[in-house]
């Protein structure tokens, strides 16, 4: 184990070059009704292909390398069926890594195998959530002092004021967001593509919300709420202007290259029964 690089910053903000990432392969995913999204697929008596779900991790995994983001892989674990979802367990900043605190019974477990993970990669703790919960699909960087954390179905007030109490310390701000329960996290109805460029589900966020974006004078790409449980929003950018986007994410991604983003397609059909994208999937270890 290595001695914990207290000197070394992390995740600075959202849009910065990625340089290495946390996946967990999905050889043990289950359909399970914690999401619109898989109740859906649940409902119509749908199983999930694990095989097509291991090929679309793997091109997921050769789209971060080759363009130049290390990937560190947990060990699945058949108790986890919702661990290739590897941004919920918490968030990266500068400092460290927050660990947050699962709303669902079902993903509780995963909360001490990441722990293990991180210390075991050196990345130090800053910050517990022990009151109310917290979940990284709701966390982004505005700038590199501004949080925006969702309070959608799996973070509420109480964790996000946790989060603030014990990162205080390095000079953030907190910006709750409101959003209805069924979209689930913040990641599904907003996404930072590249800076002062977001994609967001304006019938989803706060007026309030989409105001700070315009007065931060972002350029807005919109989708509807239908577009959101299509995974039309979870989208990844790596930096300098490179995004992954789903192969069927066709407008979106032709707005974004009129923006000269360079778009990076994968087809991830399976995996988004299970209501969760390429953000979703992705817990940043290292963004300059």
């Amino acid at each position: 184990m290595r001695e914990f690089e207290m000197n070394k910053c992390f995740v600075k903000n959202s849009t910065g070059v990625l340089k290495k990432v946390l996946l967990c392969p999905p050889d043990y995913m289950k359909l399970q009704p914690i999401n619109v999204i898989a109740e859906k697929w649940i409902k119509e008596n749908n199983e999930l292909s694990i095989k097509n779900c291991i090929r679309e991790h793997k091109d997921l995994i050769k789209a971060y390398e080759e363009n130049g983001v290390e990937v560190v892989l947990m060990e699945p674990d058949k108790n986890m069926t919702n661990q290739v979802f590897a941004r919920d367990f918490g968030a990266c900043i500068r400092e460290g890594y927050i660990l947050g605190k699962f709303k669902e019974p079902i993903r509780r477990e995963e909360t001490e195998a990441y722990r293990k993970k991180l210390e075991e990669l050196g990345v130090p703790c800053v910050a517990k959530v022990t009151k109310g919960f917290f979940e990284g699909g709701d966390f982004w960087f505005l700038d590199d002092n501004t949080l925006a954390i969702g309070v959608v179905a799996r973070t509420d007030e109480a964790g996000i004021q946790d989060i603030r109490e014990q990162i205080g310390e390095y000079g953030y701000s907190i910006i709750p967001v409101k959003c209805p329960k069924e979209n689930l996290h913040l990641d599904m109805c907003f996404n930072i593509v590249e800076e002062k460029l977001a994609v967001v589900c304006k019938q989803a966020l706060p007026d309030s919300f989409i105001k700070i974006l315009e007065e931060r004078k972002f350029s807005l790409i919109e989708i509807t709420q239908e577009e959101v449980f299509k995974l039309h929003c979870n989208l990844q950018a790596l930096g300098n202007g490179r995004v992954i986007s789903l192969k069927s994410n066709t407008e979106v991604n032709n707005k974004l290259r009129t923006y000269g983003i360079n778009v990076i397609e994968l087809e991830l059909n399976e995996i988004l029964k299970n209501g969760g994208g390429p953000h979703c999937m992705t817990f940043p270890l290292e963004r300059i």
